[in-house]
C-alpha cells in the first residue's frame, strides 16, 4: 500500500499519539517542514478523519507521510500495524498516496530541542506533538 509521494508540492506529515495527533506541513519544495498543529484523538475512538481533511482541504498537500512506529529493534508491533490501518483509510478516503517514515525516537528529539533551547514541555504537548511530526517529515524530505 506504501505509495511514492510526488518530488514536487506540499507534504503532510502526522504524528500518531493516543491522545493527540501532531501535524507538520512542507513547503512546496519539500525543503522545509514546519508545525501545522495537532488533532485531538479521543481515547478508544476512531482516528479523527473529518479534523484531518479539514487540513488537507485547507493546504492542498500532494501526499501524506505518515509516521511508522517500529519496535526498537526495527519490527513492525501492534502500533505499527494500526498506522498502516490507518494509512490505508487515508488513502481510500482523501485519495492521496501514503508513505512511511520510521518515527522512532522523534518525540525524543523533539523534547531534547525544546529542552535545549531553554524551554519547558509543561502544559505544551501539543507542541511537542507538532515538533514531532515537523521531526518526522524534515527527516523525510533529508533522506530524499
Amino acid at each position: 500500500m506504501t505509495h511514492v509521494v510526488p518530488a514536487e508540492g506540499r507534504l503532510l506529515a502526522i504524528d500518531l499519539g493516543d491522545k493527540r495527533i501532531g501535524l507538520a506541513l512542507s513547503d512546496p519544495t519539500q525543503t522545509l517542514a514546519q508545525p501545522l498543529g495537532t488533532l485531538t484523538r479521543r481515547v478508544g475512538k476512531r482516528f479523527p478523519l473529518k479534523q484531518l481533511r479539514t487540513q488537507l482541504e485547507a493546504h492542498r498537500p500532494v501526499g501524506v507521510v505518515l509516521g511508522l512506529p517500529l519496535e526498537s529493534d526495527g519490527t513492525e508491533g501492534p502500533r505499527a500495524l494500526e498506522a498502516r490501518a490507518i494509512g490505508t483509510l487515508i488513502e481510500a478516503k482523501a485519495a492521496l498516496p501514503v508513505c512511511f517514515h520510521d518515527e522512532r525516537m522523534t518525540t525524543a528529539r523533539a523534547l531534547r530541542a525544546i529542552k535545549e533551547l531553554g524551554g519547558s514541555t509543561r502544559g505544551r504537548k501539543g507542541d511537542v506533538d507538532q515538533l514531532a511530526a515537523t521531526t518526522l517529515l524534515q527527516t523525510f524530505l533529508d533522506g530524499r
